[in-house]
């Protein structure tokens, strides 16, 4: 069984390789996997520092023009191989070694797709109204969708290849989190949440969610229930 780490990278020439590093390195028994990196259209040294990789067995890298995360993950889904796939910014707000954890339900036959929950596990560092918003989009969507999520917004999901290619997504930037839960919900799809630790970037250490991006986030609850 392989798993497939997509990576949409955008101006993040401090923390890419590390990133990257770090994913090659976790401890996954029983397990092939594949990184593929989407840079977005840095603007910055992103290339460069992505320049080390090429020719490497394990990371495959596309380049494509500014688009936005969502753009970027369509981009990395049309290349992924494997039966697992997981989206790993390309920052350590999340850390790659957590993989194993976030996988065990898949792999145990307990779940569809799996969440790892910031609010279930340990959260550092993030700004009162970030945390206020992410309460308020689960309240939400789980009025409207009958669900019991704790942290819709996380940006570290892990699905099954044929059930992740299957979800036509068409949101543009951060939105795409929010579709993509509300379309597997609507699918059937088995979600576990999972506890994780979080460590929250300030927006001058190069974070890119800002308040129209989110409203876009919440939007998408409305639109893709009805």
């Amino acid at each position: 069984m392989k798993l497939s780490i997509i990576i949409p990278v955008y101006n993040e020439e401090r923390t890419v390789v590390e990133v990257i590093q770090t994913v090659k390195a976790v401890g996954l028994p029983g397990l092939d996997r594949e990184i593929i990196v989407v840079n977005d259209g840095s603007k910055d040294g992103t290339v460069g520092a992505l320049g080390r990789y090429d020719g490497d067995r394990f990371v495959r890298i596309f380049h494509q023009q500014n688009q936005g995360k969502a753009a970027a993950i369509r981009r990395g889904l049309l290349e992924v191989t494997g039966d697992l796939v997981v989206i790993q910014d390309a920052d350590l707000e999340y850390h790659p070694s957590q993989y194993p954890q976030l996988l065990a339900p898949l792999l145990k036959g307990e779940a569809d797709a799996v969440y790892g929950s910031r609010f279930k596990g340990r959260i550092d560092a993030m700004e009162p109204m970030n945390r206020l918003a992410n309460v308020v989009s689960n309240m939400t969507f789980n009025i409207l969708f009958g669900t019991r999520f704790t942290d819709i917004n996380t940006c570290f999901k892990v699905f099954r290849a044929k059930d992740l290619k299957a979800i036509p997504l068409e949101s543009a930037h951060f939105a795409i989190e929010t579709e993509l839960t509300a379309k597997a919900i609507r699918r059937g799809l088995r979600v576990v949440e999972v506890p994780i630790a979080y460590q929250a970037r300030t927006v001058g250490q190069g974070k890119k969610i800002n308040w129209p991006k989110a409203l876009g986030m919440y939007w998408s609850i409305i639109k893709y229930r009805f």
